[in-house]
């Protein structure tokens, strides 16, 4: 599985900045939550160390393990419905051998890799309509799972992954154009249907996310209830201005310091950052973030095959995605979904996933074609 590479190769700008990003997240949690910064150092030396290891094995020779990671991926996706800790009305966590994570993170980057091997060993098939039935329902079964934690944010996290990996894997133009003839206005109907007061389509459990996605078109009807952090949000990055009122400020008028932001420490820390560190701050994590997904695009461009471009590609969609949804939440640009910052909020799956991600690329950087 370890192959000789040429350093050269080693994408150390790639470490660099999402080493950068990590320690940003390190800083900000202590800020937000202080009693958890040891842990999230400790998930950035994990994550860290899993990220190094990862980068000098083959991923040719793991790809070949994908049923084992499909099924795995949909076992563990299974046990979270079934005896799933449950947390803010989500049911999202398990609890094995003592560690408690979060299979729903681990899932994205188990779905990229899967489909990357899937696609390399059927490409010539790929745009017949068999192949892409038989994906869908490959990838309809985690998804639904997720969805039934419920875990709308992720869901869609990973139908835009889904898209990236099929557009990337070399599906036709033509077949892409049909499918969003046929998509876009489902969603449209399906929208206006659940839209309506006495609608049946979503079930209670699901409601609450709905509210929020309602909430947001019709903030005069939801004052103060569910937008209400989106809104100290805004306050709190505004307030900052241009270098922020300082790390760990005590000054009165902090948004932070007055508790009126909710778990701060995870879906907002955006907003402890803009607060302290202000518009500087905000930008360095922008930045940041777009640099480590150019990165793993021009990775995967230069990819030795197409499962190393989807690996690539899907791990700097994952993280671009993620971080313009969780960065439009905080900003009360898109509606409230509880989504973490890739690298930068406290939650520990979620960090660990995001390291392994990088780690695949990494390998598939040292693997590349000659310029």
């Amino acid at each position: 599985m370890l192959k000789q590479y040429k350093i050269r190769h080693y994408n150390f700008k790639l470490v660099f900045y999402v080493i950068a990003l990590a320690v940003i997240g390190i800083v900000a949690v202590g800020s937000a939550e202080p009693d958890l910064q040891g842990r999230q150092i400790a998930g950035f030396a994990f994550g860290l160390f899993l990220m190094l290891v990862i980068s000098l094995f083959d991923y040719s020779v793991i790809l070949n393990l994908y049923w084992v990671m499909y099924v795995v991926n949909v076992a563990l996706l299974v046990l979270v419905i079934a005896m799933g800790k449950t947390a803010n009305n989500a049911q999202r966590w398990l609890e094995i051998a003592g560690i408690r994570f979060q299979p729903s993170e681990l899932a994205k980057i188990l779905l990229i890799l899967f489909f990357a091997q899937l696609i390399l060993k059927h490409q010539e098939k790929l745009n017949t309509f068999k192949y892409i039935a038989c994906s869908a329902v490959l990838f309809a079964i985690p998804a639904a799972l997720v969805y039934e934690q419920p875990d709308l944010s992720t869901t869609i996290i990973i139908c835009l992954i889904f898209c990236v990996i099929m557009f990337i894997g070399g599906l036709s133009w033509k077949v892409i154009g049909g499918i969003l003839a046929v998509v876009i206005p489902a969603f449209l109907i399906f929208m206006y249907l659940v839209l309506q007061p006495d609608q049946k389509l979503i079930s209670e459990d699901h409601m609450y996310q709905l509210n929020r996605v309602i909430s947001f078109f019709n903030k005069e009807d939801f004052a103060n209830s569910l937008g209400y952090q989106q809104e100290y949000s805004v306050m709190a990055i505004g307030s900052g201005q241009l270098h922020g009122k300082g790390y760990k400020n005590n000054q009165i008028s902090s948004v932070k310091n007055a508790n009126f932001i909710a778990e701060q420490q995870t879906d907002f820390i955006f907003a402890v950052i803009g607060e302290e560190f202000g518009f500087v701050g905000t930008c360095a994590v922008i930045v940041l973030v777009l640099l480590i997904s150019v990165e793993c695009l021009l990775t995967a461009r230069r990819a030795k095959d197409i499962a190393g471009a989807i690996i690539a590609a899907g791990v700097g969609a994952m993280i671009g995605f993620q971080a313009f949804i969780n960065i439009g939440v905080v900003t009360y640009l898109l509606p409230n979904t509880g989504l973490p910052l890739p690298f930068v909020s406290y939650g520990l799956t979620s960090l660990v996933s995001s390291f392994i991600g990088i780690g695949f690329v990494l390998n598939v950087g040292l693997q590349c074609r000659e310029k």
